[in-house]
């Protein structure tokens, strides 16, 4: 069992690693989900394609994720404060552009065999340029 932690210590303890070019950080390892905070400003041009929910809460500044369905892209505003769930297989581009703004994102640990994707669109026509997909082991170190 992981004792309780004191959030806003962990994050002036961690602070310095939720910016570019990683900009996230894992909470804690080995569990059965994936607790990181993700700092800004990033820019992604990829677009990922999660098998699972992704929880998100934008607790300070702002941002948005662009995102694709049926070949049409879309936008969910993440104003501070906000929290959203996204639904599994959504294709979503977290854009941060804020500097110093924090979300924190909870995902469910992938087994082996359940792959992520990550693609890339024409940001003109919005076809499907490139798709890979990966064995997430450590959000941190493959993304």
């Amino acid at each position: 069992m992981f004792p309780p932690i004191d959030f806003p210590k962990w994050l002036d303890e961690h602070r310095h690693l939720l910016k570019p070019p990683v900009g996230n950080q894992q909470i804690w390892e080995n569990t059965d989900f994936i607790v990181t905070v993700v700092g800004g400003p990033n820019q992604r041009t990829d677009f990922h394609d999660d098998p699972y929910e992704e929880f998100f809460w934008q607790f300070k500044g702002n941002a948005w994720l662009s995102t694709m369905e049926g070949g049409l892209p879309g936008r969910v505003e993440l104003r501070e404060g906000a929290m959203f769930l996204l639904p599994p297989h959504l294709r979503h581009s977290p854009q941060r552009p804020e500097e110093g703004s924090l979300c924190l994102v909870i995902e469910r640990t992938r087994p082996q065999g359940v792959l992520d994707g990550f693609e890339w669109f024409c940001p003109d026509c919005h076809a499907l340029l490139h798709r890979i997909e990966v064995q997430l082991k450590s959000i941190v170190r493959d993304l």
